[in-house]
């Protein structure tokens, strides 16, 4: 093992040791293991004692420049994820990824200068983030909601399964995999909320679901009850979690049987959209979405379209509300 892998064995240590989610430690993990592996096969580089800045740059260079999926850390990700079989494989990265790798390589940088005091100079400090031109996301219509929803067999198990938790993401702004989580005694039918208790930022907090939504999760439930004895809300024909890679797989293959573009993410987008362009409040929203303060779900989420901006004013204008 080379010095530099001990050090970025160090740093994963030190982040499992904060309780960061699993999430954000493969992220960790996969981007530093492949800029580990730029380095020693490009500068013959194994300490990261001796990483330039220049050495970084370089390395954002190449990235915008080598294509998706082209470069693995090891043979087994290859043989396990089939990368030649993606439909982006080769495609651009984006600079909102190339933007991401390069937050995980200082925040480790930042970890040997501040933390483990084991470089003198770091050589991140003077390399400016990358700020990605957000793309405007425009809200799904109700035609292509309705359209998708269709596509569902709801006389099957699987069908009806991934019907309501559709609706249940549109309807509470939850993340996917919060979703595929949930135990039903997590609902409160009588205040109509759901208590989530392993968010991304490791707080529990409730989102709030219809009194159309609360008959669909009744009918849910008793479907359910007589075809699973499983412990969870949403499980496979088999008893067993539902996993994240394959609702997106499903929601998306419905999407495309009518022509529509769509994830989970997406449900939760149109959520926070449909929730403001309705009167809702960000302050309110944010709790809702479980961000860590309103900047950031104001960050997330002001990407409205000049048409979704009009009919919000058509709805607030002070002219059309006052009698003059």
């Amino acid at each position: 093992m080379t010095e530099f892998e001990l050090q970025l064995d160090n740093f994963m240590l030190y982040c499992s040791s904060k309780n960061l989610s699993v999430k954000t430690l493969k992220s960790y993990e996969q981007t530093l293991g492949l800029f580990v592996l730029y380095m020693r096969e490009t500068y013959q580089i194994e300490d990261a004692t001796k990483v330039k800045s220049v050495h970084i740059r370089q390395y954002i260079k190449y990235l915008r420049e080598r294509g998706k999926y082209t470069v693995a850390s090891s043979m087994l990700a290859n043989e396990i994820n089939y990368p030649h079989n993606r439909t982006d494989y080769k495609k651009q990265i984006s600079d909102t990824t190339i933007a991401n790798y390069l937050r995980n390589i200082k925040v480790f940088f930042n970890f040997l200068f501040e933390v483990e005091k084991e470089i003198k100079t770091n050589p991140v400090e003077s390399i400016q983030n990358i700020k990605p031109i957000r793309k405007q996301k425009p809200l799904l219509t109700e035609d292509e909601i309705i359209r998708v929803l269709r596509v569902f067999d709801v006389t099957t198990f699987h069908g009806y399964r991934n019907w309501i938790v559709t609706r249940l993401l549109l309807d509470t702004g939850m993340r996917v995999s919060e979703c595929l989580e949930l135990l039903p005694e997590k609902l409160d039918f009588k205040h109509k909320a759901i208590l989530i208790e392993n968010p991304k930022n490791k707080q529990q907090r409730y989102v709030y679901f219809s009194f159309k939504m609360a008959n669909d999760l009744k009918r849910w439930l008793l479907y359910r009850d007589r075809y699973s004895n499983s412990d969870y809300m949403f499980p496979t024909i088999r008893g067993t979690q539902l996993e994240v890679r394959n609702f997106e797989k499903s929601l998306r293959e419905a999407g495309k049987k009518v022509g529509v573009s769509i994830h989970p993410h997406q449900l939760r987008n149109n959520f926070a959209k449909y929730y403001l362009l309705n009167g809702g409040d960000w302050v309110s929203l944010s709790r809702i979405l479980g961000h860590s303060s309103v900047e950031v779900t104001q960050k997330a989420y002001l990407d409205f379209t000049d048409t979704e901006i009009a009919k919000k004013y058509q709805k607030h204008s002070p002219l059309n509300s006052l009698n003059i």
